[in-house]
Order: structure tokens, then C-alpha cells, then sequence
């Protein structure tokens, strides 16, 4: 019987997948032709620069000495360009580049020279520092040479690593969320500071029949306030843009990388004490295992069994003055790399598959029995992925929660030179007492194209989803198109989408459709429509310590199935960018909103406004101050009307860095909402402390406390890292809630975990 449950349920799940198939090709069969042919015509973004890379027969050790003869023969990459605060001219700071390798990693050297007394500006010794805020060497790499995407290698000059995967062209710099095996040594001399970085080829994806690879190397020092690359990058797009990289020529085609297999187990112990249910104190064990195999070069399949999906790092807590769910990135390991392939598809607040909503249920943890996960490219033009997830029956407030599978499979296709197609299929299939549920479902299958023109300037989306569950099926889709056309003077972007109430994403992000009746206390789903214009005019003055200056329009425009307005913001500004790094920006917002349901808009239980339309204003101040000072601090200011009555926000961020080896931050938001209707005053406030302390670039700790009087909570968490061994690392976490209003126990806990990564 399980094995004609298991046929019935892949024949009903292909012929879900072949009609939505059907459905797509007759809403966008002329729509995407149109697309396609009006954007196929690109700007050519010209880098005549160039590198080869030539094998060395020499060992190398990695000790940032260059000391190996081969050093002495690469060709160097040098004569940086600027592409802060300028980008018309050779950068200031001299850096120089090298590149090799061996039958088992590419090797690259760097030596950045440094004219100017005073210590570095760095952030910590902590692993994926921000490249804006600290002094930093990154080398680039698209092995493809798609412009699409590739990854990042960078090293500070205390010798604190970062890499990142670059999608999407880069725009929008690297994920550094991506974790694997590579190596590094710093050593700091008196007039220069010298990198040696040795990236395996284990490490990366490729092609071993491609000789030409995509390369680009970027230097941010900001002692000299300058931001440099090998390849020049015009200073509105970010060092990492694919558009602009170089070419690596390889003087023999690169070598396969061999077995490539990790295991990584991992052994967690938890002890947990709920003082509001005042049940005996628990104690869990659990273990489990990740495992990476190279099936290619290019092609990768990730395995876990009974994962411990917690997160060892607390997500920080945001004031929510928003009728609809935030959206918080996802953080878990085994979902980060190739994620774009299976999150970038609609946009942020249209989410056909959103990894968050596996292993939880309403903001509590589910058992993952195990995952499976297949995704790479098998060719330059081609991105395959597929991934599947079984979930544990378990009880949840003494509620069954039945099993969950999970299936994803995502193919994306290179069209004219940056630009792709891609397609999607999510399918989650419950299993109740009896097994197989035939009509507990939910599907979705959609089609992205995504344009990126040859020279960054031309960005644009289109997408068609379509849901199928086991009712309301008619009218189940969504779609939008974003364009954006990007120079150093103006920015000009346009966004449209339609969300239709039966569009049923269950396993993806769609708070929008959501709306809360607190009158009759259930959630009702709502079609809209959403436009949302943009235009951005920088000036740079010459000779002035404004670096970039301009004027900004925004529009954020809502409007139900009927196209009557229900939200509307208008957004008015001006902004200033010194070249120190600090910023002024001025704001005025004009906001409509039409109450559809008696809402609680302070958001805390108090009285509801009643079903009107709103229109209130307010105007704002952010300030910003040179972030290359070890005490440097973000502070804004906004007062206004807010529906009924006034509202007064405002925040500050202030950061001291005891670098290397300290970074305390104190965090405020404050928000004060007078409404007529109610007796006193609302205050909402949200205090964050935070500490990071790095003792060594391998054992560091982190606490922080969260007060947030919105939802009554304090939580104080704390958190020790020790990385043992590349990858492998051993963790203790304590962390402590509280009722804010009187300090009354809630939950402590201590979480005990180990995590190893052995190499085969």
C-alpha cells in the first residue's frame, strides 16, 4: 500500500506540475516574447583587462611571506582603479595582485601598500566582516564567465577571513552567509601589509573545459578613504558587479577537483526551563549529519539527516508598526548555497518558496528527518536544483502536526548575455495517521526572466506563478515586472504586482494578501495590486567635502481587485553623502490608508481605529557619522501625524570598537503614539546592548539583551564560539526571557553543540 500511496502521489504531483505548465505558457507565452525581444538588445560594458594564470611546480606555504620563485614570475595585476570616492582616475593606494596554482587550488597573493601612519580601520577579528567598514583585500571570481554568478575571497589586514557567493550579477555585493574550507596568512609590514590566500578547487564550482574565467580584485582602505578594484567599476555599482571583472586566462585548462566529499556531524545537548507552564525542568540530546558530495566540478549534492536547524544566533527583534508579517533571511547552512536559485524567484514580498517556513510551524520547531539536495550548473548556459524535505509528526501545544515532504526543482536558462529564464515547481504533501493525504497539499509553479543589460545599467524582472491546492484554484496566480535603469545621475525604477487572493504560496512569503479582522478575530486574504516608482538625480560637487548629493521621489501605491486605492505613500527627500563617510538625509511622507477592518494601530491590544480612510504626514532627519572612527554613530528623528492623532520615532545606533577585539553597540528606537481615542499615551521601545568580543580569529564571544515593550518581552543571549579547525566549531549559548513589565521568568536555557567537518 506505501508503495501505491508513493506512485499515485509523484503521478498526481507531475500532472500538477505538466497543467501549470499549460497554464503558463497561455498568460505568458506573448508577454515574455514581447520581453524578450524588447531587451535583447544589450550595452556592451568593455574590460580589456586581463591575466594569465600560469600552474607552478614549486609548493606553497601560506605564511604571507611570498617567499615561493613563482611569485617572482606571475604577471602582476596592478595600476588599480578608484571607484571611491571617485572613479576616474588610478587609485592613491598602490596594490599589486598574483595568481597561480597547482593540481589542487588556485593560489592568489596580494600586496597592498600603505603610505599613511595610524592603525588600520577594521571592524573585528570575526569572520564575515563587512567590506564597507573595514580595511580589506577581496579577489572575485566568475569561473563561468557569465557575469552572473561566481565568488568572493577576502582577508583583512589582521588576517580575519570573508567569502561570500555572488548571484544575480553582483549587484548587490556578495552572501556571505556561505561558509566552506580555504586558507589565509597576513603579515603586516611597515609600508605595506601582504596577503596569501589559497582557495581549493574543492571549494568552488567549475568548469574544467572553460579557459577563460571572469576575475576582478578590490581593495577598501580606509585610512586613505578609498575603495579600489583591478578592473575598473564605475562608483555606482558595487566592486563585486560581474559586469566589469576581467578575464583569467589559463595557460592549460584547469584540472577536476577530484572526490570531493565532507561530512559534517554535529552533537547537540539542551537543557530548557519553562517557568510559565512551570513544568520540571527538560533536557535533550541530539545529533545528526550533513554531507557534501561532488557528483562534478560543477555539480553538487548536499544530504542531512535529523538536522539541528536552531539557530545558535538570535535574529535581532524589530519594532513592527505594519500590518503585515516581516521578513527575516534565512541563516541555516544547508539551504545557503545555490539559495538564489530557489529565493530569487518573485520578489521579496512574493515568495513562491521561502526555506524559513520548513522545520517550523507559527514560529515553533519541527523535526527534519532528512533533506536532500541537488544544484549546480552542468554547463556555462545552465542552473539545475532540486531539494527535498521530510518532516517528523510531533505535537505542538498539544496539537498534532502531521509529517511534511517538501519538493522544490528549479531550472534556469542563459538568454543574450546576462539575462535568464527560469522555472519553478513547490510541492508540499502532508502524511496524517494513515500515511499519504491526497488532498492535503500545496503547489506552485511559476516562470521568472530576469535582465541584467551587458553594463549594469538595465535591470528588470517579469514573473507568473500560478498556485493548485485542493480547492479555490480558479484565478491563483500572481505577477509583476520590476524595471530599473541605473547611471551615475539618475535612477529610475518601476515596479508593478498583482497578488490574487487565491494565490496560495504555502511554503513561500506572501504577508500582503493577509489581513487580521480583530473584530472577529481571523485572518481574511485580500487581491491587490501594487505600483511602486522610484526616481533618484545625484550631483557630485567638485571640490567639496559633499561626495554625492541629490533629490529622490518614491511611491509605494496599493489598490484592491476593484483598483480602489487602499494604501498609498508618497516619499519626498533629499539626500548628502560626504566623502568621510558620513550622510545627511531630509524626509517627507504623505500617507493614505484605507482601514478595511477596526485595527489596532499602536499594534499592543489597545482599542481599534474604526473602518475609515486615513491621511496623515510626518517629516524626518536621519544623521550618519564617519563610520571609519572607532566610535561612530546612525541616529534619526521623525514627527508627524499617525491616522488619528501624532506619532514621535526616533533611533540611534551608537558603535565603539576597541579594534581588533571589541566591537559595544547601543541600540534605542523609540516610539511615542497620541491617539485620541485612547486615555494615555503609547510608548513602544526597543533596546539592544550588544557586545562581540574577539579574543582570536578562532574563539569569540557574543551577548546581547533585547528589550522590547511592544511585545512584552526581554531576552538576553550570550553565545561562545570556538572554531577548533577550519569549518569545525563548538558552541555554548545561553539565553534568558523575561516579562518587561515586572521581570518575571518566562524561559532560560543552555544550549550545548558541536560541529566537525572531516574532508574524505
Amino acid at each position: 500500500m506505501k508503495i501505491k500511496r508513493i506512485i499515485v502521489y509523484f503521478c498526481e504531483t507531475l500532472m500538477s506540475f505538466i497543467c501549470c505548465l499549460v497554464i503558463i505558457k497561455i498568460y505568458l507565452k506573448t508577454f515574455i516574447f514581447i520581453l524578450l525581444i524588447f531587451f535583447s538588445s544589450t550595452f556592451n560594458a568593455q574590460n580589456s583587462k586581463s591575466i594569465t594564470i600560469c600552474k607552478s611546480v614549486e609548493p606553497t606555504i601560506i605564511d604571507g611571506e611570498l617567499n615561493e620563485s613563482h611569485w617572482q614570475v606571475c604577471e602582476p595585476a596592478g595600476n588599480f582603479w578608484q571607484n571611491f570616492p571617485y572613479d576616474t582616475c588610478l587609485s592613491k593606494s598602490k596594490t599589486t595582485a598574483y595568481v597561480t596554482y597547482n593540481d589542487k587550488s588556485i593560489y592568489v597573493a596580494a600586496i597592498c601598500y600603505d603610505s599613511l601612519p595610524g592603525n588600520f580601520v577594521v571592524q573585528s577579528l570575526k569572520r564575515d566582516f563587512l567590506y564597507p567598514v573595514s580595511d580589506c583585500f577581496v579577489f572575485t571570481l566568475d569561473p563561468f564567465l557569465d557575469k552572473q554568478n561566481g565568488f568572493s575571497f577576502g582577508v583583512n589586514p589582521y588576517g580575519a577571513q570573508r567569502e561570500g557567493l555572488v548571484a544575480g550579477g553582483g549587484g548587490q555585493g556578495p552572501n556571505v552567509s556561505w561558509d566552506n574550507k580555504w586558507f589565509s596568512a597576513v603579515k603586516r609590514k611597515q609600508n605595506c601589509w601582504i596577503v596569501e590566500m589559497e582557495i581549493p578547487f574543492k571549494t568552488i564550482r567549475y568548469k574544467n573545459d572553460i579557459s577563460n574565467w571572469g576575475i576582478n580584485f578590490s581593495r577598501n582602505d580606509l585610512k586613505q578613504n578609498e575603495n579600489s578594484s583591478w578592473a575598473k567599476v564605475p562608483r555606482q555599482f558595487n566592486v563585486s558587479s560581474l559586469a566589469f571583472v576581467g578575464t583569467l586566462n589559463w595557460d592549460t585548462l584547469p584540472k577536476k577537483a577530484g572526490r570531493n566529499i565532507a561530512i559534517i556531524p554535529y552533537g547537540i545537548a539542551k537543557v530548557n526551563k519553562d517557568f510559565v507552564s512551570k513544568t520540571p525542568v527538560s533536557y535533550e540530546f541530539n545529533g545528526g549529519v550533513d554531507a557534501k558530495i561532488a557528483l562534478s566540478s560543477s555539480l553538487n549534492l548536499d544530504f542531512t539527516f535529523n538536522p539541528d536547524f536552531s539557530q545558535v544566533e538570535v535574529d535581532r527583534q524589530i519594532t513592527n508598526l505594519t500590518r503585515f508579517s516581516l521578513f527575516f533571511p534565512e541563516q541555516r547552512q544547508f539551504f545557503i548555497e545555490n539559495s538564489d536559485l530557489f529565493a530569487n524567484f518573485g520578489f521579496r514580498q512574493i515568495r513562491p518558496f521561502f526555506s524559513r517556513r520548513i522545520g517550523y510551524n507559527n514560529g515553533s520547531a519541527v523535526p527534519i528527518i532528512a533533506g536532500l539536495r541537488l544544484s549546480g550548473k552542468p554547463n556555462k548556459n545552465w542552473r539545475i536544483g532540486v531539494m527535498d524535505i521530510q518532516t517528523a509528526k510531533t505535537k505542538i501545544n498539544e496539537v498534532d502536526i502531521f509529517a511534511q515532504n517538501y519538493f522544490v526543482a528549479a531550472v534556469q536558462r542563459n538568454v543574450f548575455k546576462r539575462s535568464n529564464v527560469s522555472f519553478i515547481f513547490v510541492n508540499r504533501q502532508q502524511y496524517d495517521s494513515a500515511g499519504f493525504t491526497g488532498i492535503n497539499f500545496n503547489r506552485v509553479v511559476g516562470a521568472d526572466y530576469n535582465l541584467i543589460s551587458d553594463n549594469n545599467k538595465w535591470m528588470g524582472k517579469a514573473f507568473f506563478h500560478h498556485s493548485l491546492s485542493n480547492s479555490k484554484n480558479n484565478d491563483a496566480y500572481t505577477h509583476a515586472t520590476w524595471l530599473s535603469y541605473n547611471t551615475q545621475k539618475i535612477n529610475i525604477q518601476w515596479n508593478h504586482e498583482y497578488v490574487n487572493k487565491n494565490y496560495n504560496a504555502e511554503t513561500g512569503f506572501t504577508p500582503r494578501i493577509f489581513q487580521f479582522d480583530y473584530s472577529k478575530n481571523i485572518t481574511i486574504r485580500n487581491t491587490y495590486w501594487r505600483l511602486e516608482p522610484s526616481i533618484n538625480y545625484f550631483f557630485y560637487p567638485k571640490k567639496s567635502v559633499i561626495n554625492k548629493m541629490g533629490p529622490r521621489w518614491y511611491m509605494d501605491y496599493y489598490a484592491n481587485d476593484k483598483l480602489s486605492t487602499t494604501d498609498m505613500l508618497n516619499q519626498f527627500g533629499w539626500d548628502f553623502n560626504a566623502t568621510n563617510t558620513s550622510g545627511l538625509s531630509i524626509d517627507y511622507h504623505n500617507y493614505y490608508t484605507r482601514l478595511i477592518y477596526p485595527t489596532d494601530v499602536t499594534f499592543t491590544g489597545n482599542l481599534a481605529l474604526p473602518i475609515a480612510e486615513y491621511r496623515y504626514q510626518d517629516f524626518g532627519i536621519k544623521i550618519k557619522t564617519n563610520q571609519r572612527k572607532i566610535l561612530n554613530a546612525l541616529a534619526g528623528v521623525t514627527y508627524g501625524s499617525y491616522f488619528t492623532g501624532t506619532k514621535l520615532s526616533y533611533n540611534a545606533d551608537i558603535v565603539f570598537r576597541k579594534q581588533p577585539y571589541a566591537i559595544i553597540t547601543a541600540s534605542y528606537t523609540h516610539d511615542e503614539i497620541i491617539l485620541p481615542h485612547l486615555s494615555k499615551k503609547v510608548y513602544l521601545d526597543l533596546i539592544g546592548p550588544k557586545i562581540e568580543l574577539s579574543f582570536t580569529k578562532s574563539i569569540f564571544f557574543t551577548t546581547f539583551i533585547q528589550y522590547n515593550s511592544q511585545i512584552k518581552n526581554v531576552n538576553i543571549n550570550a553565545r561562545f564560539q570556538w572554531r577548533f579547525k577550519p569549518m569545525s566549531d563548538l558552541f555554548i549559548v545561553y539565553s534568558d526571557n523575561y516579562y518587561s513589565e515586572n521581570f518575571g521568568e518566562k524561559n532560560r536555557g543552555v544550549v550545548l553543540k558541536f560541529v566537525y567537518w572531516l574532508n574524505l
